[in-house]
């Protein structure tokens, strides 16, 4: 089964190719046990706002969101 974590991202909203849309971030994980680890180093940083964990793959409306989706192993700074 696979977790994303999900997250709005603060910074990148309304900036470059998320120009007047809102950037949505997930991270793809292979356990829960990931997932948490991920969402709780998102939550430490005042860029990311709603971090959520899920069990279905999210998908928003690309009218109104642009969205980034890397692997768990991509995201070094929230791995560990």
């Amino acid at each position: 089964m696979k977790y994303y974590v999900t997250c709005t991202d603060t910074f990148m909203s309304d900036w470059g190719t998320a120009t007047n849309r809102i950037s949505k971030f997930v991270i793809e994980c292979d356990s829960y046990a990931d997932a948490e680890i991920c969402k709780r180093n998102m939550e430490k940083e005042p860029v990311f706002k709603y971090v959520r964990i899920r069990t279905s793959y999210p998908k928003y409306d690309e009218r109104r969101y642009h969205t980034s989706v890397k692997s768990f192993a991509e995201c070094t700074a929230y791995n560990h």
